[in-house]
């Protein structure tokens, strides 16, 4: 089969995170139609995580092929650029303090950036509900995707925005995401001014991070007078079940984890004891490095499909980029495994390289210096 030519392909999306969207909005913007499917029954149906920094060398450049820099700049906070490095007795012992003009990542709610990348794709652009299965057809096409609800439909391009363990990646490649060692809990607190003051005093308008050598904390202000930490710790990916527990039982992960953190200050250990609802256990995954794939006419990935990676402050800046870069192309190519080449030629290089620099990052995480402070590679849960 020929490659079709982008304006006359049916495209299709998996994924309507910040990556699938940043593409659909600009493949639309150059008058592309392309469909978005998401697994989620509706935009609301699950909270969508903290908040994240999106740097000017490549989150925000998405966001400017997008058309959306400015509205992200109304929603954005400049002060969240702020900076602590904290040890286990409370002390700060570094400090950034963004200056008032500095724009250079400014943080953002994960909720607001999608609800902004939503409203901005056409009505009817993302189809709920439609959780994928398998992919099948002939390498240059066309494909068909079976959806978990017994649907199907056919389509030109798959593009994988769909994350850590995603569906279209099979297609391309059969790596996996693997454990690497360390492991967060979510722990959230609400009202933080009121109810939490000496946690907000100590995290401050941006980021916190506190490390031992062997486990630590890293907090972070999020929009609405709420704050997220996430306990970071060097376990068994099953440490919960394996201590006769379960992910709903607080009081006993609490115990343990009270126990793990003894010798913390009493000011420390309250962003591990005095969190609003239950913890989330997170374990922190990431894709062999390097991970490329042989070049394939109708499936391509981007963000954490294409290069997952430890969580320190370039997951969504990636993926945005990427996608924005593969909308372009599509955009420019006379066919689509055009635009597929053209885009991977600059993506999986930009990648591995980056996967390279990150590959043990997760550990640094539980070092007393946070990797980057200072630089632009701030850890980033």
């Amino acid at each position: 089969m020929n490659s079709p030519e982008p304006a006359d392909a049916g495209i299709s999306i998996i994924g309507a995170g910040p990556g699938g969207l940043t593409c659909a909005r600009i493949l639309q913007q150059r008058g592309i139609a392309v469909t978005v499917y998401d697994r989620d029954p509706g935009p609301d149906s699950r909270d969508q995580g903290g908040t994240l920094d999106l740097h000017a060398d490549n989150g925000q450049v998405a966001l400017r092929e997008a058309g959306l820099l400015d509205e992200f700049f109304a929603l954005a906070r400049p002060e969240g650029q702020e900076m602590r490095q904290i040890d286990p007795t409370g002390t700060i012992t570094a400090h950034q303090v963004p200056a008032a003009d500095e724009l250079f990542k400014p943080e953002i709610d994960r909720g607001q950036l999608r609800n902004l990348l939503l409203d901005s794709v056409q009505p009817g652009t993302v189809r709920w509900g439609h959780s994928l299965d398998v992919i099948s057809g002939p390498a240059d096409g066309p494909r068909r995707l079976h959806f978990a609800d017994g649907t199907s439909i056919e389509t030109d391009l798959v593009i994988g925005a769909d994350g850590a363990f995603s569906r279209v990646r099979p297609a391309v490649s059969p790596a996996v995401p693997e454990y690497t060692g360390v492991s967060f809990l979510e722990a959230w607190f609400f009202d933080v001014e009121n109810g939490h003051a000496e946690i907000a005093e100590l995290v401050g308008s941006g980021s916190a991070h506190a490390a031992d050598g062997e486990r630590g904390l890293f907090a972070q202000r999020n929009s609405g007078d709420h704050i997220r930490v996430y306990i970071i710790q060097r376990v068994p990916v099953d440490w919960i079940s394996a201590g006769g527990l379960t992910a709903e039982d607080t009081d006993g992960i609490r115990a343990v984890l009270c126990d793990e953190y003894a010798h913390w200050s009493p000011r420390m250990r309250q962003m591990i004891t005095e969190n609003d609802g239950p913890y989330i256990h997170r374990p922190i995954l990431a894709l062999p490095v390097p991970h490329t794939w042989d070049h394939n006419a109708t499936v391509t990935l981007l963000g954490d499909a294409a290069h997952l990676m430890p969580p320190l402050g370039v997951g969504v800046n990636l993926a945005m980029l990427d996608a924005s870069e593969l909308a372009l192309a599509l955009a420019n190519a006379a066919t689509v495994d055009d635009a597929i080449r053209t885009y991977e030629k600059t993506m999986l290089p930009r990648s591995t390289e980056t996967a390279k620099a990150l590959e043990h990052g997760a550990e640094h995480l539980l070092s007393a210096d946070v990797p980057g402070f200072g630089g632009d590679n701030d850890a980033q849960p």
